[in-house]
């Protein structure tokens, strides 16, 4: 299988931490992608009609998008415990926390064209602000929902951590601030060799 990646993107971080949570790792050809909203990648167009990165190409030559569809997929294809539970209320917890780290990541990508991408004659401060709330509002409801240390991993908890390590990354709103539980559990996510060996890297290209 062939995975279209950027070393930069939580969304698509989010599914190699995937693959080496499950022992797929080894199977994906993992190709990094340059896209934005600014700069047409035709290789990925080809396969997504939206532009963006994760791909998934199965061994059947079809394009899976987005991260979510692609986890979806290859939960399917191990033999151990299922990153996606398949039972309630463990499933829906799990969902939601994934639908959280959706919503930072976006709000956070969000918050960055209008304080650092965009011209500065063309941002909109009220707009920044709102956004920088959302992310102040979603560190404290991950302050109480992230669970305790010994819990299972699952694809919310591997969403947050690829989400809130790009926050970081990219020196925004700080999630650490009178948040300790979720700190000391991000910490202890990040030392996990899933992780450890998809480290964030370069630049968007605009």
């Amino acid at each position: 299988m062939q995975l279209l990646y950027q070393t930069h993107s939580p969304y698509a971080r989010k599914v190699l931490v995937f693959a080496h949570e499950t022992g797929l790792a080894a199977r994906l050809d993992v190709v990094h992608h340059e896209t934005s909203p600014t700069r047409r990648n035709d290789a990925v167009y080809a396969l997504n009609p939206l532009g963006k990165v994760p791909v998934l190409v199965t061994p059947e030559g079809e394009a899976l998008f987005d991260s979510v569809v692609i986890c979806e997929y290859l939960d399917g294809l191990h033999a151990g415990p299922r990153i996606i539970p398949e039972q309630a209320p463990a499933r829906w917890k799990a969902l939601r926390l994934q639908a959280l780290a959706q919503g930072l990541s976006d709000a956070g990508i969000a918050l960055r064209w209008d304080t650092v991408r965009r011209p500065e004659a063309l941002r909109y401060p009220p707009l920044a602000e709102g956004y920088a709330g959302k992310l102040a509002a979603g560190y404290d409801y991950a302050e109480h929902e992230v669970p305790d240390a010994d819990a299972p991993v699952d694809i919310g908890q591997i969403a947050l951590a690829c989400s809130l390590d790009w926050l970081a990354f990219r020196e925004l709103p700080d999630f650490r601030a009178g948040r300790p539980r979720l700190s000391r559990w991000f910490d202890a996510f990040l030392e996990r060799p899933s992780m450890r060996a998809t480290p964030l890297s370069g630049e968007t290209q605009d």
